[in-house]
């Protein structure tokens, strides 16, 4: 089907107002009588607070208030974090005490000014401290230091007699490091204390508004009601404002409150890094077994996370790192565990894949490893393994109501990249000798779309038509930059027949729609389209009505198309689509809808990890052409090859940009990115030495979208925004073990670790 508005490169909606500069970010803001704030952290990793003088910081010049854990209105908690510690202090940004003042340097001044001392406490930094009898235990909650309900299970056929089948059986460890979002805005946020309605507005950089004004809401002791969200544009985020942002929205909210005044808070780059969430590192230990035809029978995996100090991410993330534990392969017998571990480092939490991105780099580097001992093909071993229609996944899900063309994409994949030919290319050079070395790799992957059965993927979107045919849309769910406010336009648009120039998007405000869960897991297209979608049909059914009458025929002969009605059989019956909006309103039709998309419940048996984990999956095939100097261990990202499962592409544009942002977040993720600790101190807390890719590192890339006709997103839509990255660090691997013969256990496979096996780290290294 040709569609007029879907499935077309339309502009952004908020394109005019980035490229103008006239943008308001949370920094922009702001409002008579301002206050700025600031926060005192601990520079111990695991301490008791013996004491804590801010005498000094009350009396300097322009500061309003400092305030200690002693001087909360309500929770000292959220989430199990902190807003400010009272007794003991479990990692490096622990925040102790908090200022306001007329001037960031009057409130940098009070910082300095205030006195704590503290008992440091043994600490732990790794996850082989943390699962050590005897270890600290960092949370009271948190018994062998196992972050509570982190432990998930897959249990399916019997391994034991699927290893004894087997021809060939491999056990390998694999590792992943602490990543460092990097977005370019730091977190920000204004808190306007509101007298009126004895409450407070936030406006922040805030991915999940409703998350944030529960976080509120439990600092101040208010009710959820009495707290006003109002999303700002915002400057990237990739999962990593969701936590950060509740606990500093709750203190400038305490501090606003405290001093009758607005109270702006704004991180600089090293308070973001020392504070902010991070991508989990995970261990790996895998066991996989196969005929010599290249069969996988049997697969058995530990799959460790670190949790860092605080964690509300692990329990959810661990869940979807357990439907994919064993990969895109149909295996009769799998074994599973998953559980993440409590350290005295930088809380993990959502970054962008949530999990995929680690576990995909593991399998994919495995099933090299496994082509290689059976002397077989890696491309045919995946494809002699890979999930099709009717195939049953690790967790017990028949896919029968859903497509599955991995088979075809990988095809796709390899043919558009020239992947024989490169190989042979590449292997044929190596023998010549030289320096430097080039190989390549191929990699796949699925995803669920959406939450799954994770929680129930329930969201609302609300449209509302005016006299003069413009049209408003709303949705509970963020734009964070990755274009969902264009994607929801264009569904309303064309459902209604008109233009891109009619629609109007608002950002969310938590006082004019209901809690339409967190902006994550890829489901902003996939599962807030639908109500966008189904809101948009309930307006026209309601308009062809209308029209129908006007011109003299049957509702379900009518079309709509660039803003005219018009009879299917009669093109010349037509009317505007203005014309038959303001006939409705005349006779008091409402062309209002709010829709809310409620999902079938979730059905998941926890002790086996079995069930309908999602109602579709998307899949991906990327291939890395890389080249390594074996003198220097510089390794340079040649081309990325990206073919992806997008159902249909709601803007191609879009989703080309998706992926080629996410090939340059999974180059740094396989080559320069880690966040590097010294007993729990974060070394490089600022982009001089947390190395991030830039405009030079960039490979030559060649998205490919290839298209399904997959019926459960709107207009078949699929997800992508996290599926666009989650493959590259794994190809780029698998391209670095077929230049340099050495297979890639640890990432990120930085200079050392080309060239010694393993990196030299600075402090204590842990």
């Amino acid at each position: 089907m040709v569609h007029n508005v879907v499935n077309q490169p339309v502009p952004r909606v908020d394109a005019y107002e980035k490229v103008t500069g006239r943008a308001k970010y949370a920094a922009d803001l702001y409002f008579p009588g301002l206050l700025y704030g600031k926060v005192l952290r601990s520079p111990e990793a695991h301490a008791l607070i013996k004491s804590i003088d801010v005498s000094a910081a009350r009396t300097l010049p322009g500061v309003h208030c400092v305030l200690t854990a002693a001087d909360l209105p309500a929770e000292p908690s959220w989430c199990t974090y902190l807003f400010l510690a009272q007794d003991r202090v479990r990692y490096t940004g622990d925040a102790v005490a908090m200022v306001a003042a007329e001037t960031r340097e009057q409130a940098e001044a009070a910082l300095k000014a205030i006195r704590v001392e503290y008992e440091p406490l043994p600490g732990v930094f790794s996850i082989e401290e943390a699962l050590e009898p005897g270890a600290p235990q960092i949370q009271d909650y948190a018994p062998g230091n196992i972050v509570q309900n982190s432990h998930w299970p897959v249990r399916k056929g019997d391994v034991e007699a699927g290893f004894a089948a087997c021809d060939v059986v491999l056990e390998r460890e694999y590792r992943t490091q602490y990543i460092e979002h990097a977005y370019i805005e730091p977190e920000a946020c204004v808190v306007v204390p509101d007298p009126t309605n004895n409450g407070v507005t936030v406006y922040g950089s805030l991915q999940n508004p409703y998350m944030t004004r529960w976080a509120v809401a439990t600092a101040l002791g208010y009710k959820q009601g009495q707290v006003h969200i109002i999303q700002q544009t915002l400057g990237g985020s990739f999962g990593g404002k969701e936590e950060q942002m509740g606990m500093m929205c709750g203190r400038a909210a305490i501090m606003a409150v405290k001093t009758g005044r607005p109270v702006k808070i704004v991180n600089t780059r090293e308070e973001s890094f020392n504070e902010s969430a991070k991508r989990h590192p995970f261990r790996f230990r895998y066991k996989i077994g196969a005929t010599r035809e290249g069969k996988i029978l049997a697969l058995q995996g530990e799959l460790v996370d670190e949790g860092g100090a605080y964690n509300s991410q692990a329990q959810y993330m661990n869940w979807r790192a357990c439907v994919h534990a064993a990969g895109c392969y149909e295996i009769p017998n799998v074994k599973v565990d998953v559980y993440a571990v409590h350290t005295n480092k930088v809380y993990g939490g959502a970054m962008r894949g949530y999990s995929s991105p680690q576990i995909i780099y593991a399998q994919e580097q495995l099933m090299d490893e496994l082509a290689a001992e059976l002397g077989m093909d890696p491309v045919e071993l995946r494809r002699k393994n890979a999930l099709r229609p009717g195939s049953v996944t690790a967790t017990g899900q028949k896919l029968v109501d859903q497509t599955v063309p991995l088979v075809e994409v990988i095809d796709t994949v390899v043919q558009k990249s020239e992947y024989y030919a490169r190989r042979e290319q590449y292997a044929r050079e190596r023998k010549q000798g030289g320096s430097k070395r080039r190989g390549i790799g191929l990699v796949v992957s699925f995803r669920g779309c959406g939450l799954g059965a994770e929680t129930y993927d329930a969201t609302g979107g609300l449209v509302t038509v005016a006299a003069d045919g413009s049209v408003t849309i709303r949705s509970g769910l963020t734009d964070n930059g990755q274009g969902l406010s264009t994607a929801h336009a264009q569904i309303v648009a064309e459902e209604l027949g008109i233009g891109m120039d009619k629609i109007i998007y608002t950002r969310v405000d938590t006082t004019t729609l209901p809690d339409g869960g967190m902006t994550v897991a890829s489901r902003g297209t996939f599962t807030g389209g639908k109500p966008m979608l189904e809101a948009a049909r309930e307006i026209k059914e309601i308009l062809y009505e209308v029209a129908a009458a006007m011109l003299g025929c049957r509702p379900e002969d009518l079309e709509g198309r660039a803003g005219r009605i018009y009879c299917r059989q009669d093109p010349a019956k037509d009317i505007s689509f203005e014309d038959a909006v303001r006939e409705a309103l005349r006779q008091g039709r409402t062309l209002t809808s709010f829709k809310w998309y409620q999902p079938e419940p979730p059905v998941w048996d926890r002790p086996r990890g079995q069930g309908k984990a999602f109602p579709s999956y998307t899949y991906a095939c990327v291939v890395a052409e890389v080249e390594a100097d074996m003198e220097t261990g510089q390794v340079k990202v040649l081309r990325v090859t990206a073919g992806h499962d997008v159902g249909q592409a709601i803007n191609p544009a879009l989703l080309k940009g998706q992926i080629y942002g996410g090939v340059a977040m999974g180059l740094g993720m396989a080559l320069t990115e880690e966040v590097e600790f010294d007993r729990g101190r974060i070394l490089n807390p600022n982009f001089d030495e947390y190395i991030i890719p830039t405009a030079l590192d960039m490979p030559a890339m060649q998205a490919i979208l290839y298209e399904s006709d997959d019926f459960n997103g709107p207009f078949r839509a699929k997800s992508m925004g996290e599926a666009a990255t989650e493959c590259v660090a794994a190809a780029i691997a698998s391209a670095l073990s077929d230049a340099t013969g050495k297979t890639v256990r640890e990432l990120p496979a930085n200079l050392e670790r080309v060239l010694l096996g393993k990196a030299l780290k600075r402090g204590g290294g842990a």
